[in-house]
């Protein structure tokens, strides 16, 4: 499911550029409760955009597009709020108009304590509030896919940024940043993506299905494909040692149209094979993936 927020003016942004910001509270009717959303979401626009999240410079061509939208699903009190919050992100396919979707994926277990005009403070080595904590591990986390998907484990250092947020947020015990919240949460998404034991197979699929496969094909479709096609085997070998994977399930919430898209034009017995594979590790995406059906 795509949202699409308000979309702002692009500003001398740092490495992202987080193209829409929306709060909706369908659930919350108070007047005032909508002056401090709005405010919200200026305030969450200009952290994202404006804080440097690395060393490195991007131009606006190479900054990361994201978005987040924020459902306010409960009122506590005025200015304590549970929420869901989806995140997307997308990368600019080589010598393309296209830009591949990285992230796709709803956090419900969001509880965010916001005042108006509340300033958001960010740093690394300090926990200062939920809400920052959560902006700023997946501003890590979207960097860190975006520098895997151009050089093998280029993001790692980004990723440990993110562990280091999980890790600093533990003691404050909101929900998602303790392994016992549950198996998909911050805590797997960012300890299974550092697990080299099980998971360096799916950050090795993640580059080789964009590098070799995705930016060669403005040149070789058919040889993109067929390295597209490589990346799903990798993943789906991650798929027999770990099935029930939190990190595949984030792979295909992203990517399970643009396979179908990449394949749907594709010989029978290149269609046979990817489907293998794909009735095997996504069974979710089933119905998506039904124009891969071999034509008589």
């Amino acid at each position: 499911m795509i949202f699409l927020g308000l979309p702002f003016p692009r500003l001398a942004a740092q490495e992202l550029n987080c193209t829409s910001v929306d709060v909706v509270s369908p659930q919350v009717q108070d007047i005032s409760a909508q002056a401090v959303f709005r405010n919200m979401k200026d305030a969450i626009y200009q952290f994202m955009n404006n804080t440097k999240w690395t060393s490195d410079n991007f131009t606006n061509q190479e900054k990361i597009e994201c978005s987040i939208y924020i459902n306010i699903t409960a009122e506590n009190s005025m200015g304590d709020w549970n929420a869901t919050m989806q995140i997307q992100a997308r990368r600019p396919v080589y010598k393309t108009s296209y830009n591949s979707p990285m992230m796709n994926w709803q956090d419900n277990n969001i509880h965010l304590l916001y005042q108006l005009n509340q300033p958001l403070y960010f740093n690394i080595n300090t926990y200062t509030d939920n809400i920052t904590s959560l902006l700023a591990f997946y501003a890590y986390m979207i960097i860190g896919y975006d520098y895997d998907s151009y050089s093998l484990e280029g993001g790692t250092k980004y990723f440990l940024n993110a562990q280091t947020i999980v890790t600093n947020a533990q003691p404050a015990g909101e929900k998602g940043w303790n392994p016992q919240d549950g198996d998909q949460t911050r805590y797997w998404m960012v300890t299974n993506v550092l697990d080299q034991t099980y998971y360096a197979p799916l950050r090795k699929a993640w580059y080789e299905y964009h590098r070799l496969g995705l930016d060669i094909m403005y040149s070789d479709f058919t040889k993109g494909r067929v390295e597209v096609y490589n990346a799903l085997n990798l993943i789906q070998d991650v798929y027999n040692d770990k099935p029930a994977n939190f990190n595949i399930q984030l792979f295909f919430n992203a990517k399970a149209t643009e396979i179908a898209n990449i394949f749907s034009g594709a010989p029978n017995d290149e269609k046979a094979r990817v489907m293998q594979i794909l009735n095997a590790i996504d069974i979710t995406d089933i119905d998506t993936y039904s124009k891969l059906k071999p034509s008589n």
